[in-house]
């Protein structure tokens, strides 16, 4: 079901509510407190854009496997833009990117179970369509109608990736399923064996190779200093 709202505060925290079941969908025309990764807010134009989350029962993923979550919720959506011609990247962990433009931003929510389980999760996602001007403050903001030249009708644009989320999600269960999952998420990762230029959170910069990611969500670079893990929020991309 989907479940329209004018304004929230979040999505993400209306998900929450145990009214909303598995495949549900939460969706605000203007969020009042949206939130991205790192506490960050999440600006939207209201009426141009889409944003909203979905309900996901994740009762049969150990807490050690919830970064299979995010993994499939950033191809869902690497798939929904490539449907509209547009050859997007995951950027660690799971924002979405045309180039070097942010065009999609996700956060996962989830809840916990018993016996070390997820109980349920919830998809915030923020896909800029329709937006042509944006905030200055922001670094490096894209939008469907940006990279295309065309209008989207938002409806559209949601029910096309509500229904690949699903399908990939009810994958999962599948034997071998994570393993292709990782491939395909290793596959699209923004800057993948190209040395770059990635900063630590006191501003030291530094050069290293994107290498891969672990099933438990690690970044594994290759630094001038030999391999290195780094946690969510141990470095950030300079763009």
């Amino acid at each position: 079901m989907f479940y329209y709202f004018e304004e929230l505060t979040s999505t993400i925290d209306e998900a929450r509510d145990e009214k909303y079941r598995h495949g549900d969908v939460v969706v605000a025309d203007h969020q009042t407190a949206g939130r991205g990764q790192r506490g960050k807010r999440w600006s939207s134009a209201p009426g141009e854009n889409l944003t909203f989350s979905v309900v996901l029962d994740t009762s049969r993923l150990r807490t050690g496997q919830q970064f299979a979550v995010l993994q499939t919720v950033a191809l869902a959506l690497v798939d929904l833009l490539g449907g509209y011609g547009l050859d997007a990247r995951v950027k660690w962990p799971n924002d979405i990117y045309v180039g070097d433009r942010k065009i999609v931003g996700v956060l996962i929510d989830h809840s916990l179970g018993a016996d070390g389980m997820l109980a349920r999760s919830g998809a915030g996602v923020g896909i800029n369509v329709r937006q042509r001007v944006f905030d200055d403050r922001l670094p490096n903001p894209t939008s469907m109608a940006l990279e295309t030249g065309r209008t989207f009708d938002l409806r559209e644009v949601l029910e096309r990736f509500h229904g690949g989320l699903m399908a990939r999600f009810g994958a999962l269960g599948e034997d071998g399923a994570r393993e292709s999952l990782r491939r395909e998420y290793h596959g699209r990762l923004y800057r993948l064996d190209v040395e770059a230029r990635f900063a630590l959170p006191d501003g030291t910069p530094f050069t290293g190779t994107i290498r891969g990611v672990e099933p438990t969500g690690e970044l594994l670079m290759e630094t001038p200093d030999g391999p290195r893990r780094f946690l969510f929020h141990e470095l950030s991309f300079v763009i």
